[in-house]
């Protein structure tokens, strides 16, 4: 089975101190048929820290992810050219929060540097990163409210142009269930989801298999075979394998768990991205 990684952070992005030579290094020993580096870069914290009102601020961590996407960027056009026809390595990135900073979000997407966009949203408007917040104090009419709220930002970023593959669909259901055991049933929105992965496969977009949740205690990847198989049933081609590693050991951890989910899900084939194209390796 050949396995692919289109998720991956290095020391660029904020929340990962793998080595970006460490990472690419084992990318090779794996003997990886596609490798995609995606450090994060926020479009809504794109500006250093005093551009933001007080508001602003307090829903955010980190700021100047400028400066962020540039040195990665940098680094693995670099490597690109040292590892050229030893590893098929993708200078990605992973976009969030599209929408509410879409100059900026154009800025990343006019780099001609870039293979490979992955559009992830990690926060609502007027919300913080749902990594930060604190689902035990809340009811579940509030947590409900909060998943409508995801669901619809998802379908709005579902009808632009400005990446290539929806990052971790269901990523808004991670810590409410790792944390806290709270399960939410999102079937109450299928129909929006659906439409959401209309856009995406109208537009040629694709989504990912994260298989994060399998090794982090959620038990399954983002999305699971119910939505993989929706986006399939409804017309999607595009479907990526993400790790979405923050360490060196974790780099194509579980990919050929979420190759199986593809496959089941009537998936014939894996793509990966190149100058911002498509091109896909067959499952075999």
């Amino acid at each position: 089975m050949k396995l692919i990684d289109c998720h991956t952070h290095t020391q660029f992005s904020v929340d990962s101190e793998a080595d970006i030579n460490e990472c690419v290094k084992r990318a090779a020993e794996l003997g990886l048929a596609a490798y995609a580096i995606t450090d994060h870069c926020e479009c809504n914290a794109w500006y250093g820290e005093e551009h933001y009102s007080e508001e602003e601020k307090k829903l955010r961590e980190s700021f100047n992810y400028a400066d962020d996407f540039e040195h990665s960027v940098s680094a693995i056009t670099a490597l690109k050219e040292k590892w050229a026809g030893k590893l098929n390595l993708i200078c990605g990135v992973e976009l969030g929060q599209i929408l509410h900073d879409v100059e900026a979000a154009k800025k990343v997407n006019a780099d001609k540097r870039v293979d490979f966009i992955i559009g992830s949203v990690h926060q609502i408007a007027g919300e913080p990163d749902f990594y930060f917040i604190e689902y035990d104090k809340m009811t579940m009419d509030d947590i409900y409210d909060l998943l409508e709220r995801y669901f619809s930002e998802a379908y709005d970023l579902s009808r632009t142009e400005l990446f290539d593959v929806f990052g971790h669909i269901t990523y808004c259901l991670r810590y409410m269930k790792q944390r806290h055991s709270i399960n939410a049933d999102i079937s109450r929105f299928d129909d929006i989801i659906e439409e959401t992965f209309r856009n995406l496969a109208m537009n040629g977009k694709g989504i990912e298999i994260n298989t994060s949740g399998l090794r982090q205690g959620f038990g399954d990847c983002f999305p699971n075979l119910k939505y993989i198989k929706l986006f399939r049933n409804i017309g999607g081609e595009i479907i990526t394998i993400g790790s979405d590693s923050h360490t060196v050991e974790d780099i194509a951890a579980n990919s050929a768990d979420g190759i199986k989910l593809a496959k089941e899900a009537g998936f014939r084939r894996l793509a990966y991205f190149k100058k911002r194209k498509p091109h896909f390796i067959d499952i075999e």
